[in-house]
């Protein structure tokens, strides 16, 4: 559930070391002595939902293999403040110069997965799956949009390339919903769906008669997106709909209530609050006098 592309993730890692690292951590090689070991004590300085541990495990293997990691917890557990997430074992220079990297991104991640858990528990007790989308920081995709499973969500399409998506400017460009959904099927494979974006009853109907897989009601009330969820299990029930726009926490249960398979909520990975995590020394070893 919690997989990540190793070799994707060391290919970012190795760009986004070599951006704060440079030629060296000057500050750590000048005043901390060769050969000093230490303990870095990773903790939560506020409750949440962990997700990125073995992110940080990649990113100390890359500056030192010879570094002891070990998680104290596990990927996607609820922790408290002041609890002790990871130790990590060795010479005091490595620590340090991956401490920065390791803590940013768990911090990014982890407040996706606390976030995300928030908008699950709200709908937990309903039918209706929440989802991310494409709304995610460059270049941190892949991490965002595996913290929103972490934190009990599901993806949305990852990319431009894995799914038709038909929105209001390609209704635009295309001439109308009908021919654009018409153009999309005679070129992809019988395996992708096509989800048409509509945003009334007279746009749900024309995009099931084009022959649409998935319905997405964009920014609809509760009342018409009850409305329309009515209308589309009666004349296609095979259909899958998704309510999308502007939804929040205190929205998405009512949005759920209408009826709607999905739940996409941009938010999720575009505006989050980062939960505060540290790292603390605990010195293990004298530094050597050489």
């Amino acid at each position: 559930m919690f997989n990540i592309d190793r070799r994707l993730l060391d290919e970012q890692l190795v760009s986004w070391l070599k951006e704060d690292v440079g030629t060296g951590d000057v500050t750590t090689a000048f005043t901390v002595p060769e050969g000093h070991q230490s303990k870095g004590i990773i903790h939560a300085k506020e409750d949440g939902i962990i997700a990125g541990i073995p992110v940080a495990q990649a990113v100390f293997e890359l500056v030192d293999p010879t570094l002891v990691f070990i998680a104290k917890v596990e990927e996607g557990a609820f922790v408290a403040k002041g609890t002790v997430l990871i130790e990590v074992e060795g010479s005091t220079h490595s620590i340090l110069t991956g401490e920065r990297l390791a803590l940013n991104l768990m911090q990014r991640m982890s407040g996706v997965s606390t976030k995300t858990s928030h908008y699950v528990k709200a709908i937990q007790d309903l039918p209706t799956e929440l989802v991310d989308t494409r709304k995610t920081t460059p270049g941190h995709r892949a991490l965002e949009k595996y913290a929103v499973r972490v934190g009990g969500g599901k993806n949305h399409r990852y990319g431009l390339y894995d799914a038709v998506m038909i929105k209001d400017n390609h209704i635009k460009g295309a001439g109308g919903i009908t021919e654009a959904v018409e153009r999309a099927r005679r070129n992809i494979p019988y395996t992708m769906k096509i989800e048409v974006e509509t945003e009334s009853m007279e746009q749900v109907k024309e995009a099931i008669q084009a022959g649409a897989d998935i319905i997405m009601l964009d920014n609809m009330s509760a009342e018409a997106m009850a409305e329309a969820v009515s209308w589309i299990r009666n004349q296609a029930p095979h259909v899958l709909i998704e309510a999308s726009g502007g939804i929040t926490l205190d929205t998405i249960r009512e949005k759920a209530l209408a009826g709607v398979d999905v739940i996409s909520v941009g938010s999720l990975t575009y505006s989050f609050q980062s939960l505060d995590i540290s790292l603390d020394l605990n010195e293990k070893k004298g530094a050597s006098s050489s």
